[in-house]
């Protein structure tokens, strides 16, 4: 595997509410176009953020103007949108996924609290475009019994072979619960192409909390299984552990013991190709400092080291540290200072691989892409 070209998606400018650009993904569409989305915002967690779309014609070579289509009040909330997931569902009908933040609850407040670990109040909002995402309906909230608390929004909306759409949510507890968090992994399923949804299932909980399944990006692979990789961190040690990779034959019924990838932090969205093939991204903050990716040969087969390639590397020569000082508050305070991460893989129809991520400084921050090839 090889980076066969790069660019940008998005520039950062410093010094306006454009200076950030972060959460970038990629739909592959029907009509062989692809569809960006990546917020943009003062910093990485403000009121001021949206989203943004470009389209391209050349596999993500060139990318057209970007527009912003989504509106961040709801229900007359004055909120502001985190991130954007667009999943293709047939020829031109796409869905897109939101997670949105309300910033009128707790004005001025960050989106984590670092001396509770709750966050800001969120909610999951759904779009449908029937024109390959040119002109999209208003927002609808996917309602979520109170429970699950703020909820977090991990992957695109999972099409399965029964024909059910599946979204998958992380748990969260609110800004000012000081209570213990039991985190989890929850799936809600839609048999009406997202109009309406069950209620959520349990499908990655350790019941001590002392481990925490964070950021979990699924996939769908050519035989119908479901394929998830965890940013895994162990609460006790504050330390985060090796990606873990996960199969389920019945949709997210059952699932299989996890399986240690050898590498650690925070994996990216999996890139599944037609033959079985799979691609994934992951952050490595505390040792190399880096964005790298590998290739496996099938859907359970290993990321062997061979196949890896760097993405991108933080220049400025600091030494390398370990994850395990302070608390987990102040670890997701800290998510807001890291200048590069989330990656998002998808597979392109002429068999390469484009990978998304941010990369950048305090004060500006874009959003890249790289072509992988075979």
């Amino acid at each position: 595997m090889k980076i066969s070209d790069r660019g940008v998606l998005n520039c950062g400018e410093p010094g306006t509410r454009h200076a950030t650009s972060t959460f970038p993904t990629i739909a592959s569409l029907g009509d062989g176009t692809l569809l960006a989305t990546y917020r943009v915002g003062t910093t990485k967690d403000s009121a001021d953020e949206t989203i943004e779309l470009r389209r391209s014609d050349d596999g993500g070579r060139t990318w057209s103007d970007p527009v912003s289509p989504f509106d961040a009040t709801v229900n007359g909330t004055r909120g502001s949108l985190k991130l954007v997931y667009i999943t293709p569902i047939s020829e031109e009908h796409l869905i897109a996924s939101a997670l949105w933040v309300d910033r009128e609850a707790f004005p001025g407040k960050p989106l984590f609290n670092d001396k509770t670990e709750g966050c800001l109040p969120m909610a999951i909002l759904l779009s449908d475009s029937h024109d390959f995402g040119r002109t999209w309906t208003p927002w609808r909230v996917l309602p979520l019994p109170e429970e699950i608390g703020p909820p977090s929004l991990t992957s695109p909306l999972l099409r399965l072979p029964s024909g059910r759409l599946a979204v998958s949510i992380e748990t969260n507890k609110s800004y000012e619960n000081t209570s213990q968090w039991f985190q989890r992994v929850v799936y809600a399923y839609s048999a009406d192409c997202g109009q309406t949804w069950g209620s959520p299932v349990t499908v990655c909980q350790d019941p001590t909390a002392r481990i925490f399944n964070w950021d979990q990006r699924a996939g769908v692979c050519p035989d119908g299984q479901l394929m998830t990789f965890t940013w895994t961190y162990d609460r006790e040690t504050t330390c985060y552990l090796n990606v873990q990779r996960r199969l389920s034959r019945d949709e997210g019924v059952t699932w299989t013991a996890p399986d240690d990838l050898g590498f650690s932090d925070q994996p990216s969205r999996p890139a599944i190709l037609p033959d079985g093939r799979v691609v994934i991204a992951w952050v490595d903050r505390f040792k190399s400092r880096s964005i790298r990716a590998r290739l496996s040969q099938g859907i359970d087969a290993p990321f062997l080291p061979e196949t890896e390639v760097v993405l991108y590397e933080l220049e400025a020569n600091i030494p390398e540290t370990a994850a395990g000082e302070g608390n987990t508050g102040d670890l997701l305070a800290e998510m807001s200072v890291w200048n590069f991460g989330l990656p998002f893989a998808e597979a392109l129809p002429d068999g390469d691989v484009i990978v998304v991520y941010y990369e950048g400084t305090a004060s500006s921050l874009k959003a890249s892409w790289a072509r992988l090839s075979f």
